[in-house]
């Protein structure tokens, strides 16, 4: 890919009534490497965010139906909101969703649970990543906070994969044995 220009930039919106926040941006990798950026501990914790603003911590990704997702946003003040959820689903490289849920009250939405779900669409020599994150009905304020939050994170996705092509060091990518391993582990 030549530059930058040529994708989408990160953006997300805010459908209050339908409670549902929708967040893009093409990456420069294939869906393999994205995928593997947003399901693999050791990755995450390389891209996602800056300690000034928000770091993830004592993440859990376990890969499997069912498996356990725990992650700690560590705000800037060093207030940490824990998250905890559970995998939906698995369709590697293309989809992941995973139930959400913060241990202690989260500002407008308290300890509601959501539901995340990546969609990873190839699109010539890039991936467009779709976030939809539901569950915000009458949490307007979470919502739009929400939104926020998933294009600066998206942003972040973006920049990793610049960073790499710019250096012409390919990210990790999941294998076609990873791939196999996965579906081994999928119900039937």
């Amino acid at each position: 890919m030549s530059g930058i220009s040529k994708i989408l930039a990160a953006r997300a919106v805010a459908d209050i009534e339908q409670g549902i926040i929708l967040a893009t941006a093409d990456i420069e990798a294939p869906p393999g490497n994205v995928f593997h950026a947003i399901t693999s501990v050791s990755e995450i914790k390389t891209w996602w965010g800056p300690p000034d603003i928000y770091r993830v911590t004592n993440l859990i990704f376990e890969l499997v139906i069912g498996g356990r997702y725990n992650a700690g946003v560590q705000l800037a003040d060093g207030k940490i909101y824990p998250a905890i959820g559970r995998i939906l689903e698995i369709n590697a490289p293309y989809k992941v969703a995973h139930t959400r849920r913060y241990d202690r009250d989260f500002p407008g939405l308290g300890q509601r649970e959501t539901k995340v779900t990546y969609l990873l669409d190839p699109i010539a020599e890039f991936a467009r990543v779709t976030v939809r994150h539901e569950g915000f009905v009458g949490c307007n304020s979470a919502a739009y906070q929400h939104a926020e939050g998933w294009e600066r994170v998206l942003g972040w996705l973006q920049d990793y994969f610049h960073a790499a092509a710019l250096r012409n060091v390919p990210a990790r990518q999941t294998s076609s044995t990873s791939l196999r391993k996965i579906s081994l582990l999928l119900p039937k």
